[in-house]
């Protein structure tokens, strides 16, 4: 056996490891590793890969349910819907590449997490995306804004998936790092869904996809750590992807799925060849031997450890049944993809990989995981806020308070993206990003089923009290999904945090995660699926924490399904929930007092359990022309959100006993606003008095303006072209 020159400690630290790990991998294989071993012990003990500061804060989270199949662990998760049908999804970030390369990093992520829900045996139906950029002034924001929106659709278009929700923010604690994170749902047969175990030894393993190069070499770790003055030397790191190539990947792996040649099946994401052979092989309790002369590689003289750690897109690793592989390869080469058979699986624990008549790496596979190191981080609570007083907020004029707040950066319209993306392709969205909904809808296919997807986070509660910031995250992803009609299901989660050694930073981390944990067990909305994505800081400014979720629900009937665009005139308003005129933490605060400042607003669990299951019972009986979740910019903001997309003007009362800020734009949680006929006022109100709820006449649908109590009306057309205009605006120079 050949085992090349041995590593130092100073070599395993360049890569990201310390020198308890050192001592740790020293122990276990009784020698120092050559280049090849330390390579992969430094992408799978990355944070990236071992997810070494989170995991064991991740299992505080709710994971089962009566309609969780598969939870965390796999490479999506996957819930039934009914009629032998199962939903497979998962979010995951692309944040670093995104901002070293923004086509490239955003277009890859959409690919990557593609692969992790076909890989499972589901057509993919349904792409969103949650992006965070840094302020509008900021010399980078605009290009990084063009360039990642191209990837996205650039990506998604030619694969043939619709691209039908998400959320754009934008804030100056992103400038030096942006968030991508894609989501993808996809739908299977629940008797046919596949798994990354490779049990059994003796079985063929099959190389399928794209060639390998040299791109994306050590992304797991340069995603595991701080951005900083040489940031765009990493640029070599960033994958490149083909989308034509998945295209025919996702057909090729879904015709194999149809076959019983599958044992074991992963996708090549972080950390390439080195994390899919070993995560299989560890799962299934045996060893691996590859031959990595027979990978297909697009470059010359390409090293073990180059190959090894490519993150080189759409590939695959398969391994299937003896006697399986003529069969196997004849689809892939149909598909005009390259298949190569390039090792076995075997009963001795160790990874061992040859190259040109050597042995360049032999490693026991269960100390990359079971060793994996597990830190218990210090972490300190995050100063509480105090509540922002009524008084201590001054008088505005509230007409162009509103108008100024639908036009800020982050209510604006986001035409401007979603136009570039293909969002009815396949021919089953219902209702997607434009579509005036609080959730996108999409079918499933030849069903009157849908499904109900919605993206959300507000990090300036997180950040102003990471634990009610991570309950309102839940909290306005399951109300969102209760505003369409459907009933909530499950989450994925995409947890975007700073530098977790930094003990103010992991305290964001272990707070949201309680508040997250607490709101998906009283709302019956279990974790099934996602990613951790931490270090996300440039020169220590760490960006806010934005612990996206990513929920879907499930309606029976799509006809069903609800959106804020059906109000009429002469429709009464009534708001369903509790409220106090919360402006702490508020975009009010921000847009128009000019400060991030105070608590933000409680959530009441009971009370948004409570509201949201009467509305949904409201929806399903048909008594409603229109609903809308109140979030950003409380009540004032919904009204017009549902006075544009109807296309009638509003008049909201004043409030007799809170001021008028407070009444309009405070951001109390656990609210909807809905648009009924004058007729069914009363009998509505009277059922909400009976199941003990909060509930009140607000206003009414009529004229052509919107009007707050006795403040001058804000005509709607000035307010659909201030809505509609900050983007292209914004743009117009990209």
């Amino acid at each position: 056996m050949s085992i090349k020159t041995p590593t130092t400690l100073e070599q395993a630290q360049a890569l990201g490891l310390n020198e308890s790990e050192w001592a740790v991998i020293l122990k276990r294989l009784g020698r120092a590793p050559n280049e090849t071993e330390l390579g992969i012990f430094s992408v799978m003990w990355s944070e990236h890969c071992s997810y070494k500061s989170s995991r064991r804060h991740l299992r505080k989270l709710p994971t089962s349910g009566d309609c969780v199949i598969c939870g965390p662990g796999e490479n999506a998760g996957v819930i039934d819907i009914g009629d032998g049908q199962a939903c497979i999804f998962k979010m995951e970030s692309h944040n670093h590449p995104s901002f070293i390369e923004p086509y490239q990093g955003a277009a890859t992520g959409v690919g990557g997490i593609m692969r992790d829900v076909f890989t499972m045996g589901a057509r993919p139906v349904a792409l969103l995306n949650a992006l965070r950029f840094g302020a509008p002034e900021h010399p980078k924001t605009r290009a990084l804004v063009s360039g990642v929106v191209a990837g996205i659709g650039g990506y998604g278009n030619c694969v043939g998936v619709p691209t039908v929700g998400g959320e754009t923010n934008f804030h100056a604690g992103y400038n030096g790092n942006i968030l991508v994170n894609a989501m993808c749902v996809g739908i299977a047969d629940t008797k046919s869904i596949f798994y990354s175990a490779a049990k059994g030894a003796g079985n063929p393993v099959l190389y399928v996809g794209a060639k390998t190069g040299r791109d994306g070499i050590h992304g797991a770790t340069m995603a595991s750590a701080e951005f900083d003055d040489e940031t765009e030397a990493k640029r070599p790191t960033v994958q490149v992807g083909d989308p034509f190539t998945e295209k025919r990947l996702i057909e090729a792996c879904l015709e194999l799925m149809q076959t019983d040649c599958i044992v074991a099946i992963q996708d090549m994401g972080a950390a390439g060849l080195t994390s899919s052979s070993i995560e299989m092989a560890d799962k299934g309790g045996v060893g691996i031997d590859l031959n990595l002369d027979k990978v297909p590689q697009r470059e010359t003289h390409m090293t073990p450890v180059e190959m090894m750690l490519s993150e080189s897109q759409e590939r695959m690793l398969i391994v299937l049944q003896p006697g399986k592989e003529a069969q196997a390869q004849e689809i892939f080469e149909r598909w005009e993809l390259d298949v190569a058979l390039i090792g076995k699986t075997t009963d001795t624990g160790h990874m061992v990989l040859h190259h040109k008549g050597q042995v360049v790496c032999d490693i026991p596979i269960a100390p990359l995981g079971d060793d994996a190191p597990n830190y218990d981080r210090p972490w300190v609570e995050t100063p509480s806020q105090p509540a922002i007083a009524h008084s201590d907020v001054a008088d505005a004029d509230l007409t162009k308070a509103l108008q100024t707040l639908m036009g800020c950066p982050d209510m604006a319209s986001k035409r401007w993206i979603w136009e570039q993306y293909d969002r009815h392709v396949m021919a089953d969205t219902i209702r997607a990003s434009g579509g005036a909904a609080d959730a996108a809808v999409v079918r499933v296919h030849g069903t009157q089923k849908a499904l109900a997807i919605a993206s959300d986070c507000t990090p300036r509660y997180v950040q102003a009290d990471p634990y009610e910031g991570g309950k309102q995250v839940v909290a306005e992803c399951w109300r969102n999904i209760i505003a369409t009609g459907a009933n909530p299901l499950a989450v994925t989660d995409c947890l975007n945090f700073g530098n977790p050694e930094r003990p103010e930073i992991m305290g964001q981390f272990v707070r949201s995660i309680d508040g997250m944990a607490e709101a998906c067990r009283a709302l019956n909305f279990p974790v099934v699926s996602g990613n951790v994505s931490l270090y996300n800081e440039t020169a220590g400014a760490a960006i806010p924490p934005t612990p996206t979720i990513g929920g879907v629900g499930l309606m029976g009937d799509v006809r069903t399904a609800m959106g804020f665009d059906g109000a009429r005139a002469g429709d009464s308003l009534i708001l369903i929930g509790k409220t106090d005129g919360w402006l702490g933490a508020s975009l009010y605060l921000r847009e128009i007092e000019g400060r991030e400042a105070g608590a933000p607003p409680p959530v009441d669990l009971e009370d948004e359990k409570r509201n949201g299951l009467f509305v949904s019972d409201l929806i399903l009986k048909g008594d409603l022309n229109a609903v809308h979740d109140l979030s950003d910019g409380g009540l004032a903001c919904a009204a017009a959100d549902m006075a544009l997309a109807s296309k009638c003007g509003v008049e909201l009362c004043a409030h007799n006993a809170l001021p008028a800020a407070a009444w309009f734009f405070g951001e109390d949680q656990g609210r909807y606003l809905l648009a009924v006929t004058a007729e069914q006022t009363d009998s509505i109100l009277a059922l909400a008095k009976g199941a003990g709820m909060t509930a009140m006449p607000v206003g009414r649908m009529q004229g052509t303006a919107v009007t707050l109590g006795d403040c001058a009306p804000l005509v709607l057309d000035l307010l659909a072209q201030t809505y509609e205009n900050w983007m292209p605006d914004f743009m117009e120079d990209a």
